[in-house]
């Protein structure tokens, strides 16, 4: 991950194996991890059923709360890729049963992956 997108709170693809050790606790006996994104502190985590978006709270960062979304939950998804003077890309998803989506910011670099992620998963 680059300083800038540090900075800047933007996602970057993180190693796997970085993250499954810490994640142990909160995965299924027969879930897979498959991708993960760093946000500054915070995660955001492709399995075999569900993302998963960590966001770790307060100044030390030991409460940390586990947004679970069940791919089958997803009702539609968009990755806003960014541009020439916007440096950083959204990702927005809809889930069943709720109006607002669940907002993220990623890297320029992180929106193609997250996409493909996501429609390998759901359709």
């Amino acid at each position: 991950m680059g300083l800038l997108d540090a900075l800047m709170g933007n996602a970057s693809e993180v190693d796997v194996a970085e993250v499954e050790e810490q994640l142990a606790p909160v995965m299924g006996d027969n879930e897979t991890l498959t991708t993960a994104y760093r946000l500054v502190r915070d995660l955001i985590v492709f399995t075999s059923g569900r993302v998963i978006i960590i966001d770790k709270q307060g100044i030390s960062g030991r409460k940390v709360s586990y947004l679970s979304i069940p791919y089958k939950s997803i009702t539609q998804f968009v990755v806003e890729t960014a541009g020439h003077f916007d440096m950083d890309s959204e990702l927005k998803i809809w889930v069943s049963g709720q109006d607002a989506p669940v907002e993220v910011e990623l890297s320029k670099n992180a929106a193609a992956g997250v996409q493909k992620t996501l429609a390998n998963r759901l359709f």
